[in-house]
């Protein structure tokens, strides 16, 4: 039997948000190890679900469960991972992988987008500790996101690099199928995987990401068309980039594995990176409506019946911004959910002094600093108070479970709710409405926390769709964060 150590450490990590990441909001979040590794994917489109369904085809292949830490309390409402945090679950995957050793390769589902106090390169940092039980010959292939900071440090390290195609990332199980294929088709022989890695020096904010629409649809069929066109080409990536990361190698990047054609890839990534650079101009450059602006076009699509309206806020990065809410408020919008605006301050403080269907006064939201606007006062009803889970229905991750924790809705006004959840938290489809008793078809506009994700189900469902660009920690002009350890010389902070 081909014995695979499986294992993931993922966070995308906002530096600019204020508080820490740390070992108790990964705790919160369920860390799993040995069998739960696997049992928790098992059936779920993600990219440990594809490794399952490659060693699946395969007879003589036994996949072992290692360490999984990838549900952070807040997600990447969570700044710097401290040292202690990126400590224990990046030994904690060599402990364990030395535990199951000997294993005749290693399958690493890591996001790209990490950033820990203490260490420039996390991701491939992880893979070095893997390095050092392992050894030089047991290959180490790596699935990443789309969001992706990376650079040689960790072509340098592993033996292959996959990232997703997509942004909505609807394809994490077909990248995962593709990576443990090539590990299963290296241990046979049957590959030699080689990399080139290079950087076409952009940076981009992730609303312009969306991979359905100009110019990152075609460069992501650009990457395709190598893969289609070269025999010897088993994989072209392209990270994006996650630019609300103040870390070295923040940045778009290009990622080409082939068998054992290293020229191949080589000139794979000078033309994907030269075709990113020449579309420097559209990819960095698009402009979005303002708060009143984008509000006030919401109000008018739903006098149109053109409902319901997404209306998508893509900067919150704490999910405690107001600026939307207070907005629709202002302009006299009916029949509108906010969905949702992360405040535990004030979840624990109903549960204490309010109960379901009572009428209460209470301020909201815009606890973080000025980048979430003030608190807003709302006079209406609890409407609902209770531990709230959920299942995903939509292609974002149909049959996985949201558990939010003690979640409030409160209703006023004309048919107006904000749901209150304790952390940041994307509205990716419909499933949460039925749960705090609210219908999305009564609804005429629904403001979501979101970049492109919810684009996955809404795109299809949402009669129009307002992207706002409010004030946050995420802007879609990226110049207005102060770097200080990026690159000098990336577009478009550097116009050349």
């Amino acid at each position: 039997m081909l014995r695979i150590g499986v294992a993931s450490f993922s966070h995308e990590t906002c530096t600019f948000c204020p508080k820490p990441t740390t070992v108790e909001d990964f705790e919160a979040g369920g860390v799993e190890y040995g069998k739960e590794v696997l049992e928790q994917s098992r059936g779920i489109p993600n990219y440990i679900n594809g490794f399952i369904l490659a060693s699946k085809e395969e007879e003589d292949v036994d996949l072992v469960g290692l360490l999984a830490a990838r549900k952070s309390r807040g997600g990447s409402s969570g700044s710097w991972l401290t040292t202690e945090c990126f400590d224990k679950y990046s030994k904690g995957i060599a402990t364990e992988l030395k535990k199951k050793s000997p294993v005749d390769g290693v399958l690493l589902a890591l996001h790209g987008a990490m950033a820990a106090k203490g260490y420039i390169k996390p991701e491939a940092e992880v893979v070095r500790r893997c390095r050092e039980v392992v050894g030089p010959d047991v290959p180490i292939m790596v699935t990443l996101d789309l969001h992706a900071n990376e650079d040689h440090e960790l072509t340098d390290a592993a033996d292959g690099v996959f990232i997703l195609k997509t942004y909505p990332h609807v394809d994490s199980e077909e990248i995962g199928y593709t990576a443990a294929k090539c590990l299963i088709k290296t241990l046979r022989g049957e590959l030699k995987p080689v990399m080139s890695i290079k950087k076409p020096g952009i940076i981009t904010p992730s609303v312009y990401q969306g991979t359905g629409e100009y110019p990152a649809k075609e460069i992501m069929e650009r990457a395709k068309k190598w893969e289609t066109d070269e025999p010897d080409c088993i994989c072209v990536s392209v990270a994006f980039g996650f630019a609300y990361a103040d870390v070295p190698d923040v940045g778009a990047t290009v990622i080409a594995v082939t068998d054992d054609n290293k020229q191949l890839a080589d000139r794979i990534v000078n033309d994907v990176s030269d075709y990113i650079w020449n579309l420097r101009e559209p990819f960095a450059g698009k402009k979005l409506p303002k708060t009143k602006e984008g509000v006030k076009e919401a109000i008018t699509f739903a006098k149109e019946d053109k409902t319901p309206v997404i209306i998508a806020d893509h900067s919150d990065r704490m999910g405690d911004s107001t600026w939307i809410l207070k907005e629709l408020m202002d302009q006299g919008a009916d029949n509108f959910c906010v969905a949702t605006i992360s405040d535990e301050k004030a979840i624990k403080t109903i549960q204490q002094d309010a109960a379901l269907g009572e009428q209460i006064a209470f301020k909201v939201g815009g606890r973080t600093g000025k980048y979430a606007g003030e608190p807003v006062e709302i006079t209406g009803k609890v409407t609902y108070l209770d531990e709230c889970q959920y299942m995903l229905s939509g292609p974002m991750g149909h049959g996985d479970t949201r558990k939010l924790g003690y979640t409030a809705v409160l209703s006023f006004g004309k048919n107006n709710h904000v749901i209150l959840t304790p952390t940041l938290h994307q509205v990716l489809d419909d499933a949460i409405f039925p749960v705090v008793n609210l219908s999305l078809d009564d609804l005429d506009i629904v403001a979501i926390k979101s970049r492109v994700h919810f684009r996955a189900f809404y795109n299809d469902y949402a009669g129009s769709i307002v992207v706002i660009d409010a004030p946050g920690l995420g802007p879609a002009d990226v110049s207005q964060h102060t770097y200080k350890n990026i690159p000098k010389n990336l577009y478009p902070l550097v116009k050349s």
